[in-house]
């Protein structure tokens, strides 16, 4: 099972923004591979710390942890918050949060070292999938298409002359305090520490070309409306040796005809008509796994609620599975026959269709608290 993030970090889980962005610089620079070489246990803590950061520094994420822990980011295929993370995704994201801790940069190939050169991480994509309540209840794999950025092929790059491939320009100057060092990111490589040297006519003037790619999704159960997750890699490529952007996906929940969602909860309304509700019968509704049916005893009242055990939708969680609820309307028809009107008349006086409410005939108000207790 995954640490929580909050104990990772050491702090509560009503710390603020403040207080989370103090812990994680204390962790990382605790653990930063620079300050413990070689220690593949320091710098295992030293991911742990960035994955936990980076969703509890974004209130969205947050929120989603919150609500649903690790499953909110659960599904494989590079889902997560931050489990798809190596040391230059961790860098290229929050390489500024160290300040001069070590140096002032974190070289491309290495970790630290006084050299300027960034990584580049490619821009994410966004894209929403609609999914069926089947779909949402049972989990599903999907073929998405993607058009992305990717590194055209035969495109070089060549050291940038101007920063020497250190990504940074340092500037001396004299001053009545004495000689004065100040380093800027290189306006010519934007940091890269290389330029292109060569590429295809049709490529962009970073070497890139748009293709569309197939993309697997893999969609963990339970997932909820607005829901967004992550496919780490598939988003458009960086130039250079750069880290690929994400795919972010939305989800977005179709309507079901017969079946209302209310979180792990399903509602289903049965009609039935008056002779059936009098006699008893049985019925066959749907469900997300399939159609089930069902026994309405006789003498049943308009209102009843039936409750069929974990035949909702699976906590995202782990929490098991919702209920559905069905909920029995009888029909009253709206037009009679002469013999119907008769019958109906004559019944109207009779002793069994008075109303004679029992304990167990709850009222309204007490069938709603017990459908959301």
């Amino acid at each position: 099972m995954k640490e929580d993030y909050y104990e990772i970090l050491e702090i509560s889980k009503s710390a603020s923004a403040a207080e989370i962005k103090k812990a994680y610089r204390k962790k990382a620079i605790q653990y930063h591979p620079d300050k413990n070489p070689g220690d593949h246990e320091a710098e295992g803590m030293f991911k742990k710390a960035a994955e936990a950061y980076e969703v509890l520094s974004d209130p969205n994420k947050r929120s989603r942890y919150d609500q649903f822990g690790h499953r909110a980011f659960d599904g494989g295929g590079g889902f997560g918050g931050g489990g798809g993370m190596n040391m230059d995704d961790i860098f290229s994201q929050f390489g500024d949060i160290f300040g001069g801790a070590f140096g002032g940069g974190f070289g491309g190939g290495g970790f630290g070292g006084g050299g300027g050169r960034r990584t580049v991480k490619g821009s994410n994509l966004r894209i929403r999938v609609q999914l069926s309540l089947e779909e949402i209840a049972n989990g599903v794999d999907k073929k998405i298409k993607v058009k992305r950025k990717k590194l055209a092929q035969g495109t070089t790059y060549k050291t940038c002359s101007t920063c020497n491939g250190h990504g940074q320009v340092t500037r001396i100057q004299n001053t009545i305090l004495g000689r004065m060092q100040t380093s800027a990111t290189c306006s010519a490589c934007g940091g890269l520490g290389q330029i292109v040297d060569s590429k295809p006519a049709n490529a962009d003037a970073e070497g890139m070309l748009v293709s569309e790619e197939t993309v697997s999704i893999k969609i963990p159960a339970g997932v909820v409306d607005g829901m967004q997750l992550k496919v780490s890699g598939k988003g458009n490529d960086a130039p250079g040796n750069g880290i690929p952007g994400d795919l972010l996906v939305a989800i977005e929940e179709k309507p079901h005809e017969t079946l209302q969602r209310e979180g792990d909860n399903l509602h289903y309304d049965l009609y039935i008509s008056i002779s059936e509700a009098v006699l008893g019968t049985s019925k066959e509704i749907e469900t997300v796994t399939g159609k089930v049916r069902i026994k309405i005893e006789n003498g049943a009242q308009s209102g009843k609620i039936l409750r069929l055990r974990n035949k909702g939708i699976p906590s995202i969680n782990g929490y098991g599975n919702g209920d559905l609820l069905v909920h029995v309307n009888v029909w009253t028809p709206k037009s009679l026959s002469k013999e119907q009107r008769e019958f109906f008349e004559k019944m109207s006086d009779d002793d069994h269709f008075q109303p004679k409410p029992e304990k167990e005939d709850k009222s309204f108000f007490e069938k709603v608290k017990d459908m959301f207790s």
